[in-house]
This record gives structure tokens, sequence and C-alpha cells, in this order.
């Protein structure tokens, strides 16, 4: 961004949808270069005008339940230079499209403008209507991964993934989970300011590019809505059975299926091979273990079924991205937090 050009305009929207500290969130970082007078921001200008739009002007309940004030309506803007869609919260199973046609079509139109379409998290949904990002790649909050390839089957969603940008100009920009709309804002700083203002930014708000990938926030669950109800039961047995030694062929032999036609069945039932199923369950508790307790990498190991601590290791790294030292360490409970409370002490703040 040079000194004499005009700050980029930054369109946030706020649709009933929405969630609040996202919005809000987003609002504050890329004001802030401005607000908190980094040192490079370009001769002290705003990098950006972030105004906060709507289907109409005026106060707009968030899902949170908590109102804004929307600056504009979006037919009263003609260009824009970046779009973000906040996390929105899917109070259904499902998102119900057609809801809001006039979002829609605006976001369309700024593309065609030559915007930049961003989502945090599960804003995508929004976005995906505008059938943009149809072939494309894109990632949305884990949680909701199964309920946006049910409705958007040509969007190649990577929920594992923290930031997918897409497009032949880079137009489509996504973030994953919840807190991931960190990395989404420092991406754009350091696209439209500068690398230096967005480790600024990033030591001012203390935050982190989450570099290792959401895998190691993501908690397996075995699809079980196939209606197999043959394998249903098999990943009823396994799921407490897990550990015990050669799973898959103790599985086999209690199901009253053939090997290869169970195999083919769980497969297609639960989009994962027996053997895979296995892994990702025993990798599933040495998770919680490695959070709770204090037991060893190598019993961890060895109580959820592996003898070769060396494999453990090396499929836990595959699996979540992290050795399981460094997992424990990032999602072990802080001493501080862990700390008893005696039964005879006040845990509640006195009324006055």
């Amino acid at each position: 961004m040079s000194a004499s050009s005009q700050p980029l305009h930054v369109s946030l929207l706020a649709l009933p949808d929405a969630v609040v500290s996202t919005l809000f969130g987003l609002f504050d970082v890329l004001n802030a270069p401005a607000l908190m007078g980094l040192s490079s921001a370009p001769n002290g200008r705003a990098p950006f005008h972030v105004e906060i739009l709507g289907e109409g002007k005026g106060r707009v309940g968030l899902a949170s339940g908590v109102p804004i004030d929307v600056h504009r309506a979006v037919g009263s803007v003609e260009t824009t230079d970046v779009v973000i869609v906040p996390s929105v919260l899917l109070r259904e199973p499902r998102w119900v499209t057609g809801r809001y046609p006039r979002l829609v079509e605006w976001l369309h139109a700024m593309y065609d403008r030559g915007a930049v379409l961003c989502s945090a998290c599960s804003g995508i949904f929004l976005l995906a209507e505008t059938g943009l990002f149809n072939g494309k790649d894109a990632t949305v909050h884990f949680g909701y991964a199964r309920a946006f390839a049910a409705t958007f089957p040509d969007v190649a969603i990577h929920p594992e993934r923290v930031l997918v940008i897409s497009g032949d100009r880079q137009e489509l920009v996504t973030s994953g989970a919840s807190t991931s709309w960190h990395d989404m804002a420092l991406y754009l700083v350091s696209r439209y300011v500068g690398a230096t203002t967005a480790q600024e930014l990033a030591r001012m708000f203390a935050l982190q590019w989450h570099q290792d990938g959401l895998a190691p926030y993501i908690v397996f669950e075995g699809r079980r809505e196939h209606g197999d109800a043959e394998i249903l039961g098999a990943q009823e047995w396994l799921g407490k059975h897990f550990s015990v030694a050669n799973p898959v062929e103790q599985m086999i032999k209690r199901s009253k299926l053939a090997e290869r036609t169970f195999k083919r069945r769980f497969t297609a039932a639960t989009g994962l091979t027996p053997i895979a199923y296995v892994q990702r369950l025993r990798i599933e508790d040495a998770k919680r273990r490695l959070e709770r307790t204090n037991a060893s990498v190598d019993e961890i190991g060895w109580r959820v079924g592996y003898e070769d601590p060396a494999f453990f290791r090396r499929l836990f790294k595959r699996v979540t991205g992290l050795a399981p030292a460094a997992y424990r360490k990032r999602f072990r409970i802080p001493e501080y937090a862990r700390r008893e409370v005696r039964p005879d002490a006040e845990t509640r703040p006195r009324r006055r």
C-alpha cells in the first residue's frame, strides 16, 4: 500500500446469524494500525476504512443476543475492496439457504467489481450461496463440515486447514474454526499493509498464527447416520474395545459378514477403512489421556493399543500434526486452573 493511496474499504457484514465476538474482533484488529499508532502504519494513515454493513441501516440483533448498529445498508455501497462475512451460528442442523437474497446478490456484485470475499469460520455458508466457490477450495469450522458438504457439495472443503486462499487473483479467502479469524486478519494486514505491521498487531493482541493447522483441535466422531445396522453395531463394539489386540479381526468375527464384505461396507458407511477407524479412536483416547493425566507418552501408547512406542508417536503426529509431547504442552490445562478447591472454601463471591 503506497503512502498516497486511499484506505482500503472493508465491509463487515452483520446479519442475524452472525456471532458478535468474531465481528467485533475483526473490527478492532483491522482498525488497530491507525487507532493505536503502530510505527509501521504508512505515514500514520489508516490502512483500512472498516464499516459494518447489513441488509438495512440501524440496529440488528446478532445470534449472540447482542444488538449492534449497522453503519450502512449494502444497497448504498456500490464498491468495496474487501468483504468479510463473520462466523454464523447454525440454529438448525443445517444452513437454510435463500434467506438473504439481497446480501447474496450484493456479494456477487462486489466480486464482479473486484472485491476480495472473505469468510471467518462458518461465514462461508453465506458466501457459498453466491456459487463463486463451486469447484474451489475452502475451509469451515470442523464442527460444521458435514453440514456444509451436504448443503454445498460442489465446494471442496478442508476443515483441517486454517486459511484457504482460492481464485485466479486470490480473491476468495476463508478461515477455519473459531479464532482462526486471527490468522485471516493478520493475513489481510500482511497482504495490504505489510508483514511488519502484521507482526506488531500479533504482539499487541497476543495473536498467534495457527501454523500447525487445525487437526489437533478436531475431535474424531465416527459417522453413524449411514443406515447400515450391522456396521453401526460394529462401531458401538469398537468404541469400547478399540485397545484390544487385533480389533479389526475380532470385529469381523463378531459380525455376520464375510471379511471382504465387511470391510467394503464399513468403508462405505464410515468413510474410513476399519484399521483407519481404529487408529482414529485410539489417537482420540490418547489425546484425552495426554490432556488429563501424568502418564508417560509410552504408557499412553500402550494403554490405547500400541506396543511399539515409536509407531505410536509417528501415528499420533500424522493424525494430529503434533508430537505427543507438543500436544500435551498445548492442550493440557495449566496448573493454576487445575488447583483443587477445599470443600469448605467459599467458591462464589459474596453479594453485598
